[in-house]
């Protein structure tokens, strides 16, 4: 098999269509909500992402089929004064599991915020999440926090 990890072109149809594919298994899994996405998050989510210049996306392929999806959005680091990447989704289809693609998607991620000038990598993980902890781990992430004694930081939402 081939396989290609690259960063995602979204005016390209077939990315696009995996894009949506890839996002769509990762919602119905449990530690992505269990959920299908909605007929109109289907429809509007693509042309959404078109329109935001902070939008940043990588995608493995084996042959012709879409395997990896990572989705990210370019922030600050106002402690930095410069610009970081968190990881929004990252998905890896149940078929390739355990076969490192979660560490090559990872490392095209930190190119190419690297080459964006970026600071850090950020992310959230459920708490239960323990094979997803310990691919971020094995990858060089840990647990964000300023001081020990001031605990580590916790991801908190308030939908609108």
């Amino acid at each position: 098999m081939v396989e290609i990890i690259r960063e995602i072109n979204l005016g390209d149809a077939r990315d696009s269509a995996a894009l949506l594919e890839l996002l769509d298994g990762y919602a119905r899994d449990p530690m992505g909500g269990g959920q299908a996405l909605t007929d109109e998050v289907r429809a509007s989510l693509l042309p959404r992402l078109r329109t935001c210049s902070h939008y940043l996306g990588v995608i493995a392929w084996h042959d012709e089929t879409p395997v990896g999806l990572v989705n990210c959005f370019e922030g600050f680091s106002t402690f930095a004064a410069e610009p970081l990447v968190n990881i929004h989704d990252i998905v890896v289809v149940r078929d390739v599991r355990g076969t490192g693609i979660s560490q090559r998607l990872l490392a095209k991620v930190e190119e190419l915020a690297r080459a964006r000038g970026c600071c850090k990598l950020t992310l959230e993980v459920l708490s239960n999440n323990h094979v997803a902890q310990g691919a971020y781990r094995k990858f060089g992430f840990d647990a964000y926090q300023l001081d020990p004694q001031a605990g580590q930081a916790l991801f908190w939402q308030k939908k609108l």
